[in-house]
């Protein structure tokens, strides 16, 4: 009953936002060099205008959504109100790099980037249109007093139907800047949906997997030390084939020695702790996972710590869907919310 299920949210909100003392505040503290970085599914922010050729007409004014001028504003506001407070309880300028998913273009971001909570951090954006049929795109925001970025690369990935036709979805996003001076890698990535069901669609995320593992894979053939943070809703679970076997995400640190990778939210997983929703069950399709350089670094950065922003607020309180993520849509109906899923972020540290 989904009485129950909202009892598992507020575990969630108390496992992820409790007062335990984190290694990155006690950093802080010490005056070392503390960073924020993040990930989160928008949920469908697109524009008003119905553009030719992406499956768009329902946001729009005249779509059956009704999704006009009023709505696109509150739902940036809403937006930048929960990115506002990413990464604060460490440090104030909140989260310093955040790849986003189910944008439409550039336009909504720059939108975003401006909106009052948000608008004084000068957020800047790299972002590359995806041949995806919805025209949902992913991208990078970033504060330029953090990051510099000094390369921008995608990567398609190809898929078929069962006709021979092109099955058209989002590009990897690969970024190569500095962060605070030292070299970091960002890959930004939101793998095919779970449409027609999990087993019918698993091959198209392990084809995404795969294009995400050869460039890290190019990028370690380059720097065996390079710094690496994959990103992205995933659509599918820690412990998928996807994510453990092709892309080679190891659930724990000893692992990851051999596969480079380190899962950081597999713990959550295994806690029962997701960051979507669906049908009275909790998902963690939205993972953070850092390369193993990342883990032992005697020098520069070093990961220390994932979190779960899942504020109270962000919670639906009552009615069908008590104890979901509070969503802009349910069907065709405004809700007055912020997305279907809760935002992930991570914290890097080092001496000054």
């Amino acid at each position: 009953m989904r009485v129950g299920f909202f009892v598992l949210g507020l575990i969630v909100l108390a496992a992820c936002t409790g007062s335990k003392r984190m290694t990155a505040a006690s950093d802080a503290r010490q005056g070392r060099e503390v960073a924020c970085i993040g990930f989160w599914n928008l949920e469908n922010l697109f524009d008003t205008i119905d553009n030719k050729g992406v499956w768009d007409t329902e946001f729009t004014p005249s779509g059956k959504r009704h999704y006009g001028t009023r709505i696109y504003y509150e739902k940036l506001t809403r937006l930048a109100e929960v990115i506002s407070g990413i990464g604060t309880e460490i440090t104030p300028d909140g989260v310093a790099v955040l790849g986003v998913s189910e944008v439409e273009n550039i336009g909504v971001l720059k939108d975003l980037v401006k909106q009052e909570r948000v608008d004084k951090r000068d957020y800047q954006i790299i972002h590359r249109n995806s041949p995806d049929e919805r025209g949902i795109d992913v991208a990078l925001l970033y504060q330029p007093k953090y990051f510099v970025p000094t390369n921008v690369e995608t990567k398609s990935v190809t898929l078929f139907r069962h006709d021979g036709s092109r099955d058209y979805t989002r590009d990897v996003l690969h970024v190569e800047g500095k962060l605070l001076g030292e070299p970091m890698h960002f890959l930004i990535n939101h793998w095919p949906s779970r449409s027609g069901g999990e087993e019918v669609s698993r091959s198209k995320r392990d084809s995404a997997a795969a294009v995400a593992r050869r460039i890290i894979d190019k990028i370690y053939t380059k720097n065996p030390h390079a710094k690496i943070i994959v990103l992205g809703d995933f659509n599918d679970n820690p412990n998928n084939e996807s994510i453990l076997q092709f892309l080679k995400a190891s659930p724990d640190k000893t692992g990851a020695k051999d596969t480079g990778l380190f899962n950081t939210t597999y713990g959550y997983y295994k806690s029962g702790i997701g960051t979507t929703a669906y049908r009275d069950a909790w998902s963690l399709f939205d993972q953070a996972i850092v390369s193993y350089p990342l883990l032992v670094a005697d020098q520069g950065w070093k990961y220390v710590k994932t979190k779960i922003y899942n504020h109270r607020f962000m919670i639906n309180p009552m009615g069908k869907y008590k104890g979901y993520p509070k969503r802009s849509f349910v069907g065709d109906a405004w809700q007055g919310g912020y997305s279907d899923h809760f935002p992930v972020y991570l914290y890097v540290t080092r001496k000054k």
